[in-house]
């Protein structure tokens, strides 16, 4: 199977997924808007995501996948089924001490987390039961990242990639019922959606697991053993923990600073959801996809499978990374105002929510290259690297988020952690060079610029388009703004896309005759 072909297998996926989470979102903002149960559920939900992200997706998969990528390599399924035998019992055996511990500990860590909500005792209590309820889902959906790592390596990612979306679905249900009863900003909202999380969580899993199944590769759960190649995951996995994780260690450093101003939380949260739809269909389809490749062609040796794959997959990412960046920050606005600007969300929250999306579009790229970067890393079984890079990038993120919230309060975080986001993208990058590990062919030279050209060209046009249509915007008919906003998102689409073909850095004829040969097979 094809690098394209599986980017756009995953990509597709998430694509799906990461709308249903936009509906999710809609409905969550007028639900719950900016207040208080918005906040403590947020809270609640990034709990078992940032503990998910570090240990699951970060650490453990950054240091799995290439493990079992090699044993499947060079020793065959039989020998790849019995390591991830043994990493699963020994990280199901993890994720069941690190839960009961953080249920019983909730209250201090919640001190650590959201110490702003102390001044409010009803919203602290509320985000502890809601975060209790909410947070085994961290075993569920870890075991999720673990057996997608395995179907990914066998070449399958259908089902993983699929999976994320059902909770979303739940959620979205769930929401519904909120709405439909009236239950609007309610404690009971709150639990019924940390409930929810649970269920989503159980179906995801489930999905992965049936698709091992059919595949052969359904894993044993056992009592479990420090083997050798437990060991040598653990080595990998602990520098891991911050290499991987970078991101959802700036957004917790940011969670715990917004605590101080009220519904900042949410604020970030909605923001955030906005730049991770390209960075989730980008950013997250590059590591899935390129982390495998990666790890097989370093095991076998092929420097040249190695470049092309680095090169190919960083062309892909700042292809549609680019405009998204400069679509998200001139559109800002608007994107708010359509998407969320309606019940309990008023025109206040568009205002707050827009101008932190700007600060975090400017670090999106940034946030894509750490994504295409690290694997290289990866790969060939460094993880310590990253983590210092990621540290300094940690760092750099604290002094940033307390020197500007005192005077940007929530976009002052977001600055941060975009300028967080380009100190470890350009060390990572300035690393990998400098190793001989990552070479730029003619191919990349050539076409980057150009690519960015077209994208501030697209971005130009966009901008005076939302200018024109500005009136519709203001429209209180939400199909006047949806209307509004489609015009100027496929007007955008048409104009990066001939600016593209016209500059050569994408032959639509070449690709629509590639995908017609490959229908005739």
């Amino acid at each position: 199977m094809s690098l394209l072909k599986n980017f756009v297998t995953v990509g597709g996926s998430t694509t799906s997924s990461r709308l249903l989470g936009f509906v999710r979102d809609m409905f969550m903002a007028a639900a719950l808007g900016t207040g208080p149960v918005a906040d403590a559920f947020m809270v609640a939900f990034r709990f078992p995501n940032l503990f998910r992200r570090l240990f699951a997706e970060g650490a453990f998969s950054s240091a799995f996948i290439p493990l079992f990528a090699g044993k499947l390599e060079a020793e065959g399924r039989d020998a790849a089924k019995e390591f991830g035998s043994e990493a699963l019992s020994a990280l199901f055996a993890f994720l069941i001490v690190l839960t009961v511990i953080a249920l019983i500990a909730m209250v201090p860590l919640m001190y650590v987390m959201a110490p702003g909500f102390v001044a409010e005792p009803s919203k602290f209590d509320l985000a502890v039961l809601l975060t209790r309820i909410s947070f085994p889902y961290l075993t569920l959906i870890s075991l999720l990242a673990l057996y997608s790592g395995v179907l990914n390596a066998e070449g399958r990612f259908m089902a993983a990639a699929m999976a994320p979306g059902l909770l979303n679905v739940v959620l979205v249900a769930a929401l519904a019922y909120i709405l439909f009863y009236k239950l609007e900003n309610t404690a009971e909202a709150g639990i019924l959606l940390s409930w929810a999380t649970l269920i989503g969580g159980v179906l995801q899993l489930a999905v992965v697991v049936v698709d091992a199944w059919r595949t052969g590769m359904l894993l044993k759960l056992r009592w479990p053993r420090l083997t050798a190649g437990v060991r040598r995951l653990t080595t990998l996995a602990v520098p891991g923990l911050v290499a991987g994780g970078v991101t959802q260690i700036n957004i917790v450093i940011g969670t715990m600073i917004a605590s101080f101003a009220p519904g900042a939380i949410a604020i970030l949260g909605y923001a955030d959801r906005l730049y991770q739809l390209p960075l989730g269909i980008v950013g997250a389809t590059i590591a899935v996809v390129m982390l495998p490749d990666l790890s097989r062609h370093v095991r076998s040796g092929r420097t040249d499978l190695v470049h092309h794959t680095q090169n190919r997959s960083l062309e892909f990412a700042m292809t549609l990374t680019l405009p998204a960046a400069i679509a998200l920050f001139v559109l800002a606005k608007p994107i708010v105002q359509v998407l969320f600007q309606r019940g309990e969300f008023g025109l206040d929250d568009t205002i707050a929510t827009a101008h932190t999306l700007m600060g975090y579009a400017v670090g999106l790229p940034a946030f894509v290259l750490i994504k295409v970067l690290s694997p290289g890393f990866f790969a060939r079984e460094d993880t310590k690297t990253p983590m210092w890079f990621a540290a300094i990038g940690v760092a750099v993120n604290i002094i940033g988020s307390l020197a500007l919230f005192p005077s940007l309060t929530y976009v002052g975080i977001a600055i941060a952690t975009s300028i967080s986001g380009w100190v470890n993208a350009a060390l990572l990058a300035w690393a990998l060079h400098r190793r001989g590990h990552f070479q730029f062919d003619d191919k990349v030279k050539r076409n980057m610029p150009m690519v960015l050209v077209a994208a501030l060209a697209m971005g130009l046009s966009v901008f005076l388009a939302a200018w024109w249509a500005e009136p519709y915007f203001a429209d209180q008919r939400i199909l006047f703004r949806a209307v509004a906003m489609g015009t100027i998102c496929g007007i955008g689409l048409v104009l990066f896309a001939l600016f593209c073909q016209l500059t050569g850095v994408v032959h639509f004829g070449a690709i629509v005759g590639k995908l017609r040969n490959r229908g005739r097979r």
